[in-house]
């Protein structure tokens, strides 16, 4: 009997003992904080006065905040300024932390107590979160734990919650940590979430961080098609409002005609408020220059639109010496007849489709007939910037703009038949341009005869005075 009470004091006595061990287990918790941010630290108990202490790795517990009697007393502590207490919850909230702010915090009521761990890591981004495509992200995370503190495992997420595998540029586990990403792109831009992971001690927390990349929602060259006579207003969105980005920039617009000297078009910039603001205007004929709003884009307007106003327009923005810019290009169509006006019958047009600048080679121009058949049509060869089609009736002629098989542009041209009444008149007018060039060819002729019959007149007359100039000569001798 003494062996069995012995051995249920002995079962009752592990028992009590692993139970206060899992309580300290589970009144041990473990947190990760920023530097620069805040954190919030809860004590379990509600219902009585608390005191938060701070003890670190060298020392002995310094009070930091002291609840009493519903007042509340600031200890000595490095962080206590930076302290204050919730009566209700008595959590702790420490705000602007300092890595050396890392260490155990001790939340006593009564005579029982929870600690919290509070590693602290400093995080540092690389331009201060601020990039332009094609840059890379550095991230640094610097921790406060010694050799025998956690060792942790990183896990980085972009803004579309996608886990991101950087290049670890140093790993000197566990004080610091710094890692790379590379080619950062507009639609990067966002909230990105950075989780540290230890097992032992067991610790998850996530560290959010903001990514902004200065740009244009369009990043690919865009090629617009335009015909003659039409208005056309080109416009750069730019994402600067969209991500909050708060840094000043410039940027400009430009336009250059083929291989021409590049014209400046507008100089603007983008205050760390937000705000567009055009800061030069460059007049260019039938350009207009639309006034910004904040609606974060840069416009062009061009009234009856010709084919000299082709070319590339750029949008080019500059942020610390450093420049990214968004083309258009702006190819303009016009179709055109030789010899314009109606078709007299019998008679031939030249029906004329042509771009502006030179295509790529996805890109042809085609003519058709309405209502024709597969031989009234014809297609302009690999990189031509015109085609022709020869038309002896009426009828209307489509001629399409198309890009692989996408048709991006298509206009028409009715040809319309001469009223016979002008057939004749133009058959009369030939006639007697014929006649009036046969008179006039005989007047010529005559003309030359009579001028002909003159000289040798002339040159008789001019031998016979010399006869007689001879023979008087040849007297006066004898």
């Amino acid at each position: 009997m003494e062996l069995c009470g012995t051995a249920a004091s002995s079962m009752r006595v592990v028992f009590v003992l692993l139970q206060l061990g899992l309580t300290q287990i589970m009144a041990h918790q473990q947190l990760i904080g920023v530097e620069g941010k805040e954190v919030i630290l809860n004590c379990k108990k509600h219902d009585k006065d608390v005191t938060w202490k701070y003890k670190n790795d060298a020392g002995s517990s310094t009070t930091i905040i002291k609840l009493s009697a519903r007042k509340v007393f600031k200890g000595r502590a490095p962080m206590s300024d930076r302290s204050e207490i919730n009566q209700n919850s008595k959590y702790l909230k420490v705000s602007n932390l300092r890595i050396s702010d890392a260490g155990t915090y001790i939340c006593e009521y009564g005579s029982d107590s929870d600690s919290i761990s509070l590693h602290v890591v400093k995080l540092t981004i690389s331009s201060n979160g601020h990039f332009l495509p094609g840059d890379d992200l550095e991230l640094t995370l610097m921790h406060n734990s010694h050799n025998s503190q956690p060792r942790f495992s990183i896990t980085l997420f972009n803004s579309h919650n996608s886990i991101v595998t950087p290049d670890v540029v140093q790993n000197e586990v566990p004080q610091k940590y710094v890692l790379k990403v590379n080619q950062l792109q507009p639609t990067d831009s966002g909230t990105w979430i950075c989780n540290m992971r230890s097992d032992s001690p067991s610790i998850s927390e996530n560290i959010s961080f903001n990514v902004k990349v200065l740009g244009f929602e369009k990043t690919l060259l865009e090629r617009m098609y335009a015909a003659v006579d039409s208005t056309v207003t080109l416009s750069w969105h730019l994402n600067f409002q969209k991500i909050g980005w708060k840094e000043f920039f410039t940027g400009q617009l430009n336009w250059k005609q083929g291989n021409a000297i590049t014209h400046e078009l507008l100089d603007f910039n983008a205050t760390a408020d937000g705000e567009l603001r055009e800061t030069k205007k460059h007049s260019q004929p039938l350009l207009e220059i639309p006034e910004m709003k904040r609606d974060s884009a840069v416009k062009v307007k061009i009234l009856k639109i010709q084919l000299r106003h082709s070319g590339e327009y750029t949008c080019q923005l500059l942020y610390n010496r450093r420049y990214i810019q968004s083309k258009t290009e702006l190819v303009v169509m016009q179709v055109s007849a030789n010899p314009p006006g109606p078709l007299p019958k019998g008679a031939e047009m030249t029906l004329l489709c042509q771009v502006s600048s030179p295509i790529p080679p996805n890109v042809h121009l085609l003519w058709e007939r309405v209502n024709g058949t597969k031989m009234d049509s014809k297609k302009s060869k690999q990189s031509e910037t015109k085609v022709e089609v020869k038309v002896t009736a009426a009828g209307m002629w489509n001629c399409h703009l198309m890009e692989d098989n996408n048709m991006k542009l298509s206009l028409n041209y009715t040809v319309e038949e001469a009223p016979a009444w002008m057939s004749y008149t133009v058959i009369g007018v030939i006639i007697g341009a014929g006649v009036l060039m046969f008179v006039l060819a005989c007047l010529g002729i005559m003309a030359g005869m009579s001028w002909q019959r003159r000289r040798q007149r002339a040159k008789r007359m001019a031998r016979a005075r010399q006869y007689l100039l001879e023979k008087k000569t040849c007297q006066c001798q004898q």
